[in-house]
């Protein structure tokens, strides 16, 4: 297949708002495409490209886009992605140049279409609306397999390609393959934010609450081979985390999959500051010295899979109880059912009490939506927060300067780009502000005087103390009072919240909303 196809596509696809001519397109495409052909298809319409980054700068690549286009098309997916992996070879003195010399050569033969399409690419900027719910359907249509089925192979592959090519190949039977298994990573649950635990109970009915810790996602595998344990990103942690290790691997059960929390307490038990857990969570070096000075606690509350037996599809109730089998009470997070609002109330005040975050409500009889953020699993905090994208900063002024410090700040759009919802430059301490400066320099996309644009990587923590409507911005909304409380190394930009989570929030009905 031409690489100008994937490239057309790419823009049709962005240019409709309606979800099953998205699907209709991506379907079309993925038929189209041959067999060696579709794992690389898939990635690049979701905006990704595997392997990673190609050693080469957003400036460089910008420079580039001025590299003549050739006048008819000629390059095929394969060879475009053979030339920009072979980038990855090119080493030793002079490596940068040679890279961007090898790039200049493989965009000189494409359109310019095609050249947009590589270079949005590899920016990160390639966000056309083919999101994974959306590519999951597309893959289904073109495949003749049932979208649940899709969803589901994707939930327990964690790659839409790879199940891609499964299905483009074989069919439904083609999904089969994809289980729960053992030293598997499977996307972890999210959660949709909650004004109030009223709410919450209103929309649930009867629920369980857990206290809603402030620490680090973690995902326990144990089995024949030991212990293992993932963030909530799947990269293996456990040679961070022994004394977690330890615990797990002196437990009787073995052949099961948990979900949970890590954190930092104090001696008396309420939790430390976030970003002592998450200092001593990313530790590769002195590890053990480290356990001994500042351990990590584990609290777990969801069982995914035990004796041989997948349990993502059975509900939040036998799931728990699942997990009061298989490990003991003090490795399992605070938990009440309830439907009473009085009860919920206490129990939210005895977290808060403890030193912790707010609550969690799930449903009953929800199965483990893994990667979904659905409205099985509400977080309720207090005050209300906001985990958002950092899209561009200012150089700041007085005893700022030579800082970039107030951020612009957006949520998740409808269709793959970010919504600005204001700017703040509050909450943030001087050592904040000198890791900033240089993590967003690294970012920089475009300079448009005072303020710097960002690729969108970088994630906030957000306090407020309201939403109000606005005109200044395209969501149609403000964050009033808006301060930084943390920057989340552990969430990537997928992971923040959406604008509709923010109307949600806001109780506000949905308006067009124009991309920042």
């Amino acid at each position: 297949m031409r690489l100008r196809d994937l490239a057309e596509t790419s823009d049709a696809v962005a240019a409709t708002r309606s979800r099953l001519e998205k699907v209709r397109l991506l379907a079309e495409v993925l038929r189209a495409a041959g067999p060696a052909e579709r794992r690389t298809a898939v990635a690049w319409l979701s905006g990704v490209h595997p392997g990673g980054r190609l050693g080469i700068g957003a400036a460089a690549l910008h420079a580039l886009r001025d590299v003549p286009a050739a006048a008819a098309p000629t390059l095929s997916i394969d060879e475009a992605r053979a030339a920009l992996d072979g980038l990855r070879s090119i080493a030793g003195k002079g490596s940068g140049a040679r890279r961007r010399e090898a790039l200049a050569a493989l965009l000189s033969k494409a359109t310019d279409v095609e050249q947009r399409f590589l270079v949005r690419l590899l920016l990160g900027e390639l966000r056309q609306g083919a999101l994974e719910g959306v590519m999951a359907d597309a893959i289904a249509a073109a495949s003749a397999a049932p979208p649940a089925a899709v969803r589901r192979a994707i939930m327990l592959a964690g790659d839409a390609a790879v199940v891609a090519e499964a299905a483009l190949a074989e069919g439904p039977a083609g999904l089969d393959r994809f289980r729960l298994q053992l030293y598997e990573f499977v996307k972890p649950m999210l959660a949709s934010p909650a004004p109030d635990v009223g709410a919450a109970l209103e929309s649930l009915g009867e629920a369980a609450l857990e206290y809603k810790l402030d620490g680090a996602r973690v995902q326990i595998h144990k089995g024949d081979a030991g212990v293992r344990l993932y963030s909530r990103s799947g990269r293996d942690v456990t040679a961070s985390v022994p004394e977690i290790v330890g615990r797990i691997d002196a437990l009787p059960a073995t052949g099961f999959v948990l979900d949970g929390e890590v954190l930092a307490l104090e001696p008396s038990g309420r939790p430390r500051p976030f970003q002592d857990t998450m200092r001593r969570f990313g530790r590769i070096r002195g590890v053990d010295a480290h356990a001994d000075a500042l351990p990590l606690s584990l609290f777990c509350f969801d069982c995914l899979y035990a004796d041989g037996g997948d349990l993502v599809d059975r509900p939040t109730a036998e799931r728990s109880a699942r997990l009061a089998d298989l490990v003991p009470p003090d490795l399992i997070v605070p938990r009440t059912v309830t439907s009473s609002t009085d009860d919920a109330e206490r129990f939210l005040a005895a977290a808060l009490d403890a030193g912790h975050e707010g609550l969690m409500a799930k449903a009953l009889d929800a199965p483990y939506e893994a990667g979904s953020r659905g409205a099985a699993w509400l977080k309720i905090k207090v005050p209300h927060t906001l985990d958002l994208v950092v899209l561009a900063a200012e150089w700041g002024s007085g005893r700022r300067r030579g800082w970039l410090s107030n951020l612009h700040l957006g949520a998740r759009g409808p269709d793959g780009g970010f919504v600005m919802l204001g700017k703040t430059f509050k909450g943030l301490t001087d050592e904040m502000l000198a890791w900033q400066t240089e993590r967003l320099t690294a970012l920089a996309v475009e300079r448009d005087g005072h303020v710097v644009h960002v690729r969108p990587e970088l994630v906030v923590e957000v306090a407020f103390n309201e939403l109000q409507e606005s005109r200044r911005y395209p969501g149609g909304l403000a964050l009033r009072f808006a301060r930084v409380l943390r920057y989340r190394p552990d969430k990537r930009a997928e992971d923040a919240d959406t604008i509709d989570t923010v109307r949600a929030v806001a109780k506000l009905p949905a308006p067009v909303t124009r991309l920042a």
